[in-house]
């Protein structure tokens, strides 16, 4: 019986984990159409992909073009570029469950959901709260699969420039060759991030929390 092909929905595909897994996508022969719903385009060129500039305010925007099998859910950003809270939690959580909900509406059967490493709705740190919060959110709207992801720091070839970021990850990793317990902490490259997310989109796994160790072994 030939396997049918698959249409993905992608937001948060200009940030770098939601670049990798498009351009991962658009070479996967299991997907034959990737929609990308964003507030500026990828630059990314195929056959496949079809892009939508949308405003993540206005539901009614985005409604329409969330059809299709799987939701990738890869957007986030930072305190230092959103400037506020509320502008953070806005992009990290309101727009990703706004979107999730559209597509839990429009019939679709599996989320895979990028989170954070540490996420937990009672966190002190306002970062790990919030990805806590998002999670939770996202569990409530009962989708037939939910696979949410749980990486550290994100190494890649970003467009700014997060010296901070990049160094922790460098000294992590470097720790944790010799000390076991800072494993879980260590940076995870995005292509074998994005790779994981389709691998696991693609498995009979209904609903998994994937931790950065289980992340480097999803085949």
């Amino acid at each position: 019986m030939k396997k049918t092909k698959k249409t993905a929905i992608v937001i948060g595909a200009t940030g770098l984990t939601g670049f990798a897994l498009t351009k991962q996508l658009i070479k996967n022969d299991n997907f034959d159409r990737i929609i990308v719903l964003g507030r500026s385009k990828t630059g990314l060129q195929s056959d496949k992909l079809k892009e939508h500039i949308v405003n993540f305010d206005k539901p009614e925007s985005f409604a329409k073009y969330v059809k299709g099998d799987i939701l990738f859910s890869c957007m986030g950003t930072t305190i230092k570029k959103a400037r506020t809270k509320e502008n953070q939690y806005k992009v990290d959580v309101t727009y990703q469950f706004e979107v999730a909900k559209t597509a839990r509406e429009n019939n679709i059967e599996t989320i895979v959901l990028i989170s954070a490493a540490g996420a937990n709705p009672k966190s002190s740190i306002f970062y790990s709260k919030i990805k806590g919060q998002l999670e939770n959110k996202i569990k409530e709207l009962a989708f037939e699969r939910c696979l949410i992801f749980q990486p550290s720091v994100l190494i890649g070839q970003r467009t700014e420039k997060r010296t901070g970021e990049e160094f922790t990850a460098k000294l992590v990793n470097f720790f944790s060759k010799i000390l076991p317990f800072i494993r879980k902490y260590r940076g995870i490259n995005t292509a074998i991030l994005a790779k994981a997310m389709i691998n696991a989109s693609l498995s009979e796994e209904k609903n998994r929390t994937y931790k950065l160790d289980e992340i480097f072994n999803v085949n």
